[in-house]
Parts: structure tokens; C-alpha cells; sequence
């Protein structure tokens, strides 16, 4: 084993696996599979976390946090204007005393 391998093992994060108990979740890159207005989509070196006891499966929760901004029909077009609203700005809670 080189140096870099050592060195990335060192650093790999490990957690006790919250189903088991007794096993600890090491990050694993598999496929991630999920469904998308009818389509199945697959997504290749997904990053998760794996019980090396019971095979629990944990998918990254930020690497999963990208993928939704990524799959999500608005992502890259213009936000969409809202309404201006009438009345004095600031909180309601301050405006309500006031009166």
C-alpha cells in the first residue's frame, strides 16, 4: 500500500451504525438508483455509507442535497418574480404591538 492510500484511510470519517449497534459505516461509492417523473435514474460512484456488519445503507446526505438540486426541472432558470406586498415592512409581531 502506497502512502497516498495510508494517508486517505487515515482519514476516512467512521460512525457506529445506528441499526446494528455493533458495526461501523465506512463511505463506499455505489450506484444510486431513484425515479423522476416516471424515469429511472441511475447515478454511478455515489457516495454512501456501508455497516461492514449488517450492509445498512446510508446515502451521503450532501452528495444527496446536490443530486436534487441538480435533477430539479427549475435548476437554472430564472426564479420567478413574486409579488411586492403591500403595507410597512418588518416583523409582523412588531407591527401587531404597535397598533
Amino acid at each position: 500500500m502506497d502512502s497516498a492510500q495510508q494517508g486517505h484511510e487515515a482519514r476516512e470519517e467512521k460512525y457506529t451504525c445506528p441499526e446494528c449497534q455493533a458495526g461501523v459505516l465506512h463511505l463506499r461509492h455505489l450506484t444510486y438508483f431513484t425515479q423522476m417523473e416516471g424515469e429511472l435514474i441511475t447515478v454511478p460512484n455515489f457516495p454512501a455509507w456501508v455497516c461492514d456488519m449488517c450492509g445498512y445503507r446510508e446515502d451521503d446526505s450532501r452528495a444527496e442535497n446536490l443530486l436534487h438540486i441538480l435533477l430539479n426541472p427549475r435548476t437554472g432558470r430564472r426564479p420567478l418574480r413574486r409579488p411586492r406586498t403591500t403595507g410597512r415592512p418588518g416583523p409582523k409581531s412588531t407591527r401587531d404591538r404597535a397598533s
